[in-house]
């Protein structure tokens, strides 16, 4: 049983119903919100400790939501969409979801992903690193905190994750099934669009030169490297 407090964000009161019954059941706190704005006022007066936001929504959609949570915090967000097409799937990714769960879904499905999203992992403890640089760049890995000279560089919790486990393993290269095991959980391996987009997301904040990396490298057809040499 969880005590989290979860905000479901979907602007149908039929399925507001259904997934604040069934979140109850396994011991969720929960509150709703039926539109994208309604979401951001309560997230400005409430702590959660997650988002499932609706894709498609009037209004304010979804993946606009998404973005304006991001620009000022880092609760982890879980995407429902009935859009399978990758495509849609990195959208919500590159908007800054931390995962995604496509309708239809089964119970066991839902809880398995809210679970990976709220995951926490414990492979910190298999590097005795607790800082590293990269160029103008610290990563203190004990404070959780990125500082770029005198500016503090954010980074989302899953972010976080995949740069921890690589930096765990330095100037080797990791497979995408084990990165992805160890940061989401033993239910994910095939989800490589995941990777590709947080890969994306933290070349943006900590390289230089975003499309031709110095650091956060791509081994092809095996996974990623982070190179410290």
């Amino acid at each position: 049983m969880s005590s989290n407090h979860v905000l479901v964000v979907d602007d149908e009161p039929q399925i507001r119903r259904v997934l604040r019954t069934t979140l109850i059941a396994q011991g969720y706190q929960v509150s709703d919100a039926r539109s994208g704005e309604d979401a951001i006022e309560l997230i400005r007066s409430e702590r959660y400790d997650l988002i499932l936001l609706d894709y498609n929504m009037a209004g304010m959609s979804g993946i606009e939501t998404c973005r304006e949570i991001r620009r000022s915090s880092d609760i982890p967000i879980l995407m429902v969409t009935v859009r399978g097409a990758e495509r849609d799937k990195v959208c919500a990714l590159d908007a800054g979801a931390d995962g995604y769960v496509t309708k239809p879904f089964s119970i066991s499905e839902l809880m398995a992903r809210i679970r990976a999203v709220l995951r926490r992992s414990t492979f910190g403890t298999e590097t005795d690193q607790k800082t590293i640089r990269l160029g103008n760049i610290e990563i203190d890995f004990e404070a959780r905190k990125v500082q770029c000279d005198d500016r503090q560089i954010h980074l989302t919790a899953k972010e976080f994750e995949v740069l921890l486990y690589l930096a765990a393993h330095p100037n080797k290269a990791i497979k995408h099934r084990e990165i992805l095991q160890a940061v989401w959980g033993p239910d994910y391996g095939d989800e490589q669009e995941y990777l590709r987009v947080f890969v994306n997301r933290l070349r943006k904040k900590l390289e230089a030169c975003p499309s031709s990396p110095r650091y956060l490298l791509t081994e092809p057809w095996v996974g990623y490297r982070l190179e410290l040499t």
